[in-house]
């Protein structure tokens, strides 16, 4: 991992302080930093596989993780991830036929997970891999001889996203690369004085996982949960004094009304989300909970690193709300056009980003769809344009593209503009086979507003007319995906179906 000699010197400077704290179990920095010598000397002392036939430049072992967020995540991570291993991300909610696919192709030297039969395990076990159960170690965690490797370039992480298709797409990272990212998130994000964070969200998924990464970076506390629960997030956000929340709005959504009765929780001082494009409601909601705190949310994709960072509540300048930002420092941003040439200034396009944090590439899955990198810059597909200040507007992922009666219509903005509606909380718009718009659009709402016409009216102050969805319908509880983003295919899938989980609303 690319912050070994910060994780050295914080276990030196402050020993006894948390590192992570689970669900009530803490960690501290001098545990994560002894534990995490011990896990790597087993590791480097476990046989090779045999059956590997991915090409890892650099990469001696290979440890894959479907831990979940385990209280030993961290110092197997950090173990994983010291030179010359490194260390795959598994998602142990995804099905297990697409676990088993992964770790079939991956054939790591080593599994380690959080229950012994769980999915995970009888899939590394069939398959003939040596399998780890955390908190039940095979070899001795008070050893304290020897030392983590020094960083190095070569890459120690592979992640997975989903592409076009159900199979998800393997992308590798390098140590350099996180570690600029890192050093220049310490700046724009003011985290030298190492404050408290929490993320609730999964450790597997990017947004997490670099929030945890931050966190020891900069030898602060990361506190989170095993399981996704309002009331408990809440409850440790005012017990514990949190100084910084980083989110999903989804998952700050369901803060606010955990705390719809409780005192404002005046400790945090920021709150960092992303992942969805925050709306008005949204920032008002947090406004009320978090008085105190700066509110700021960036734009990004797991190949790419950050692209855009905004300052919504408590900056010199508030960027206006339909915006995701300017730069991040260190990259730059072009709109293009098919023929991939720079279409300038308040004219849509694909959004291409030069810059020195993005993935070296897949090592399977790339079916040019998404991620790509050209002459132009590197992209994954999103449309947007960008005003002569820079700041960039997001207008949605081209596959996602609707045609109604001849004309264009990207959902972000329809449910952008759902979302300033009073009494909806939020809003998901997709396109169905219509026989003479082609698609007609149908969104699917929550919240109290369900009035048809008044939805239709609020969207006509908004929207040309071609964008108004044709049917409404509404949920009482979103399905979610275990990163906290709402499952839209099941959204889709309820619609199309009549299963009872969405009612067509009717004026």
């Amino acid at each position: 991992m690319p912050i070994h000699a910060q994780l050295l010197r914080h276990a030196t400077e402050r020993p006894d302080k948390p590192a992570l704290v689970i669900d009530g179990r803490c960690l501290s920095h001098g545990e994560l930093c002894l534990r995490a010598k011990a896990i790597y000397r087993f590791f480097q002392e476990l046989p090779h596989s045999t059956r590997r036939t991915l090409d890892l430049p650099g990469v001696e072992k290979l440890v894959a993780l479907s831990l979940g967020n385990h209280i030993g995540f961290a110092e197997y991570f950090v173990a994983a991830t010291a030179l010359p291993n490194a260390c795959a991300v598994i998602d142990p909610m995804m099905p297990p036929e697409r676990i088993e696919r992964i770790v079939e192709r991956l054939a790591p030297d080593v599994l380690v997970v959080d229950d012994d039969a769980s999915p995970s395990a009888e899939i590394g076990r069939r398959l003939g891999i040596a399998v780890v159960v955390a908190g039940a170690e095979p070899f001795d965690l008070t050893e304290t001889e020897g030392d983590l490797p020094d960083d190095a370039e070569g890459i120690f992480l592979i992640g997975f996203t989903s592409g076009t298709t159900a199979e998800p797409k393997a992308y590798y990272r390098s140590r350099q690369q996180w570690r600029r990212s890192l050093d220049r998130g310490r700046v724009v994000f003011e985290l030298e004085d190492a404050p408290s964070t929490m993320c609730p969200g999964a450790l597997a998924h990017g947004l997490a996982l670099y929030a945890m990464v931050e966190a020891l970076d900069a030898g602060g506390t990361f506190h989170s949960v095993r399981k996704w629960d309002a009331a408990a997030v809440a409850h440790i956000l005012s017990a514990e004094k949190i100084e910084r929340l980083v989110a999903v709005p989804t998952h700050i959504a369901g803060i606010a009304r955990a705390c719809a009765a409780e005192p404002a929780l005046t400790s945090l001082r920021d709150v960092l989300t992303a992942g969805a494009k925050l709306d008005v409601n949204g920032v008002d909601s947090m406004r009320r909970l978090f008085p105190n705190a700066r509110i700021r949310e960036y734009y990004g994709a797991s190949e790419i690193g950050f692209m855009t960072v905004s300052t919504l509540v408590g900056g010199a300048l508030d960027f206006p709300i339909d915006r995701v930002g300017q730069a991040y420092p260190g990259v730059e941003i072009s709109i293009r056009g098919p023929d991939e040439k720079d279409v300038g200034t308040d004219v849509p396009g694909t959004i291409f980003v030069r810059s020195d944090l993005i993935a070296d590439g897949y090592l399977w899955g790339d079916d040019g769809q998404a991620f790509r990198v050209t002459q132009a810059g590197a992209t994954v597909g999103d449309l947007g344009e960008i005003d002569a200040k820079g700041m960039l507007r997001v207008i949605g992922r081209a596959g996602g593209m609707m045609i109604s009666g001849g004309n264009n219509v990207y959902p972000a903005e329809v449910e952008s503009a759902l979302k300033t509606c009073p009494g909806l909380e939020e809003a998901v718009v997709f396109g169905l086979p219509d026989v003479y718009y082609g698609q007609r659009i149908v969104a699917v709402v929550s919240g109290e507003a369900t009035n048809p016409k008044i939805l239709a009216e609020h969207c006509a102050t908004k929207l040309a007319r071609f964008k108004i969805p044709r049917q409404f319908y509404h949920i009482a509880s979103w399905p979610m995906t275990s990163s906290g983003k709402i499952a839209r295919g099941e959204v889709e899938a309820s619609v199309i179906s009549g299963d009872g989980l969405v009612l067509r609303l009717s004026a």
